[in-house]
Parts: C-alpha cells; structure tokens; sequence
C-alpha cells in the first residue's frame, strides 16, 4: 500500500513538472502536430506491412470454402474427412494464440510475425503438394498455426507503434485487410484451381518478410526489455525525423519503470484485483464476439440462403462486399466516434438481425406468409454482418491490444486470442447441431446472446479513445 502512495505522490509531482514543461512546449507542440500530420507515413507504411499479416490471416480463413468441391473430387476425401481438414485449422490457431503471447515478448513483435510467416509458407507448400489428406491436414495446421499468432501480434503491434489519435483507425485494418482477404479468396477460388490458391496464399507472407527489414520494432518491447536508446531511435522514425518524441517517449518510460517495481507476473497472478478489470474486458469482449454466432452464420452462409430459397451465390457475393465497406466505414469512426458506441451499435443491429432471420425461420417452418421468407432471411442475414462488421468485428481486437499493461501482454492477450479461437471453434461446430434442433431457436439463442453481450459492454468496457496506452493503462488497472 505505501508503495503506492509513494507513486501516487510522484506521479503527482511528475506530472506537476511535466504540465509545466507543456506549458512552455504548447507552442512548439502546435506547430509539431501540425508538422505530425502530415508526415507520419512511416506510422502508414510500418501499419501496411504488418497488416499484410492480417491478409494472411484472411487467406488461411477463406481457403477452404472455395476449394471444397476440387479438393475432394481431386484427392477423394469423404465429408468426415474434409471436415476435419476445414475445422483444424482452428486447433492450430488455438496452439498459436497460446504461444503467440511468449514468442512476441521474447523475440519481439517482429520475430513474432517472421514465425508466423514461416509457418504459412511451409503449410501453404505442403498443401500444395498433397496428394492425400494427411500431408493435407498438416499443411492446413501448420497455416492454422501462424493464422493464430498473427490474430494476437498485428494489432498488438499496430497498437503499440500507433500515435494515439490515429490507433482505432490503424488497428481496426486488421479486420479490414481479413475480410477483404477473406472475400478475395472466395472470388478468385472460383477461377483458381486448389493447388494455385495456395500458391497465392504466400505471396502476403512474402510482402511481410521483404518489409520487416525496412520497419521498426515496437517501441514499447524495446522499454519494456531495457532497450531505452532503441526505443527512442524507433519512435523517431515512426514520428518522422524533425518531431519532438521527449514526451512520449517519457511516457513509455515512466510507465515501464513503474510496472517494473512489481514482480514478474505468473500466469496466476493475472486474476489479482490489479489486473482482473482489463482481463475481463479483454476476455468479455472475445466471448461476446465470437458466441453471438457470427461464425455459424460465416461458414454457412450460402446454405442459409439456400434454405430461405434465395441464390446462394449472389448472397454469398452481396455478403462479401457489404463486410469490405463497412468495415471500412467504422475504421473511419473509431477514433471520432469512439470503441463503445461502435460496440453498441454493432450489438443492437446483431440482436435485430437474429430476430429477423429466426422469424423467416419460423414461418418457413409453420408453412405461414411463405413469401415473406427469403426477403425477411436475406435481410436479417445482411444485417446482421453489416452490424457485425461497424462494431464487433474489430473493435475486441483494437480494445484487447489496448487495455493489457505491458508487463501483462503476452499472458494475457495469449488467453483472449485463445478465448476467441475456442468460441470460433465451438460456435461453428455445434452450429449443424442446434440448426437440426430448430433453425429459429438457433436465432433466438443467439439473439439473447447478443443482448447479453450489450449489457456487457454497458456495464464493463471503458471508452479508450484518444488517450495514450499508458494513460488508459493506468486507469483501468488502478
């Protein structure tokens, strides 16, 4: 306790001295924001190649749809047996996500993704020279592996390189760039043979290799193991060689030495009080993401538009480009608008999606105003992906690389990336399930879901927007 006081009095003191210096630093700072503005393009550039990484992630995920049919007919697998090829690369992501958290700490943001992209190109090779499904199966797990610690490193690493006005919208170009991938997978799977889609799968990775050479390393790795001369000499370049850094790169300092009075934290040690919030916001938000059933609804798109009686492909089509603008249009909002009016919005119209889609089911299944039926599906259908993709699509992923203190990254952004693989795992496995128990009970299941998860946000998650990590850090784990 008096430890604290003690920091809090210098905190105090610091903070005195530093606003002083603000006061006489104002009006440089003016002139250099305005400077900032216009010259962060390392910030852009270093933003692009890493979210190459997410395009990757993209490509992995939207493999299997699209080659099904040539996969089986080529190589003669049963459904069981492509069944398991779709589904395990969730379990390699899942393996992923547990590591991804330790490998970034020790060998850095960077080596991180130089893993990851070694481990998609040689999944992506082996699948491409399967002439069977186990060779076939290790390929995809191996890609299913890298999938998964992209999914924690991009925006850990986005985040953390990011000024802070601009970070909602950087970090929320990784679920850009994945659906894009994802939507551009299911186009050109249509021309491309099986074997030529992998192929293309690595040229992402290759884009990343080549750029990892000209970017920085995070900043904030750099403090946090003691490398302060590195830190500042990265900050430079993200902020452009004539900005004043002192102050951030201050704030990155004093917050590393303040974390480093406390003792290394154990696994276990993430669910004392200090850090139990920003755990259950990191945690909270996953689960409401992935157990709202957007990957049911994902994976089984075009069979829900086949069983409302409505042409699958331009569905699947209509689908692809309304996740690719809207996803777009709330990167644009988050850092105005804010993460939480995003989240919000985004639940609401998940809740009114369901309600629509399980009342088409409904009267299909009473054999009631039958031609309502696939006007009120398809409706439901878009609306539910179009809220998905303003709020609930992105937004978890921004807040989760936002709100663990560094000294509790790795752990505890390792946990919520495997949180959200495992309920991406659950929710599509039992989705055939609960469809053969009742199609609009699925609906209404997931409808209360996504109520819960609106109270969840109401009550748990902090707006984060426009502070520094530090300051929000902080804030929340005080």
């Amino acid at each position: 306790m008096k430890m604290e006081i003690k920091e809090d009095v210098e905190g105090g003191k610091q903070r005195g001295v530093r606003e002083a210096l603000l006061g006489e630093n104002n009006k440089q700072l003016v002139h250099q924001t305005k400077h900032h503005h216009h010259h962060p393009w390392m910030v852009y550039f270093t933003t692009f190649i890493a979210v190459c990484g997410s395009y990757e992630f993209g490509a992995c995920a939207g493999y299997s749809s699209p080659a099904q049919d040539a996969i089986r007919k080529d190589l003669s697998l049963s459904l069981a047996e492509y069944s398991l090829f779709g589904s395990i690369l969730t379990f390699g992501a899942m393996i992923g996500a547990i590591t991804s958290g330790p490998i970034a700490d020790f060998v850095g943001r960077k080596g991180a993704m130089r893993v990851s992209s070694a481990f998609c190109v040689a999944g992506w090779l082996v699948i491409y020279f399967s002439k069977g499904p186990v060779p076939l199966d290790i390929g995809r797990l191996a890609t299913g592996y890298g999938m998964g610690v992209f999914s924690f490193v991009v925006p850990v690493f986005v985040a953390e390189i990011a000024p802070k006005e601009l970070r909602g919208a950087l970090t929320t170009l990784n679920q850009f760039m994945i659906v894009t991938a994802v939507s551009v997978s299911f186009i050109i799977g249509t021309i491309l043979s099986w074997r030529a889609l992998a192929i293309i799968g690595l040229i992402p990775t290759a884009v990343l290799l080549l750029g990892l050479f000209f970017i920085p390393e995070s900043p904030r790795w750099l403090a946090k193991r003691g490398r302060a001369k590195d830190c500042v000499a990265a900050l430079q370049i993200l902020r452009g060689k004539d900005a004043d850094i002192s102050h951030e790169a201050a704030e990155i300092q004093d917050y590393i030495t303040s974390l480093e009075l406390l003792a290394k934290p154990k696994m276990l040690d993430l669910f004392q009080r200090r850090y139990l919030r920003s755990l259950t916001i990191g945690i909270g938000l996953m689960v409401c993401q992935q157990f709202g059933g957007i990957n049911g609804v994902c994976f089984y798109t075009s069979s829900i538009f086949e069983l409302a009686g409505f042409p699958s492909a331009t569905g699947t089509i209509i689908y692809a480009i309304l996740q690719i603008i809207i996803t777009g249009v709330g990167a644009t909002l988050i850092d105005k608008a804010g993460r939480k009016p995003l989240l919000l919005v985004s639940g609401s119209g998940l809740v009114a999606g369901c309600i629509f889609t399980a009342v088409a089911f409904y009267l299909k299944v009473h054999n009631v105003g039958l031609g309502a039926v696939p006007t009120l599906a398809v409706t439901g259908i878009l609306v539910y992906i179009g809220s998905f993709s303003i709020g609930m699509g992105a937004v978890p992923w921004v807040v989760m690389s936002e709100i663990f203190p560094v000294n509790i990254k790795g752990q505890a952004g390792s946990i919520a990336t495997l949180v959200n693989w495992f309920g991406a795992w659950l929710c599509s496995y039992t989705f055939n399930f609960l469809m053969s128990w009742s199609s609009y009970g699925t609906f209404i299941l997931y409808a209360a879901i996504n109520a819960l998860a609106i109270l969840f946000i109401v009550v748990a998650v902090p707006e984060t927007k426009g502070k520094s990590l530090e300051q929000l850090q902080a804030a929340i784990n005080a």
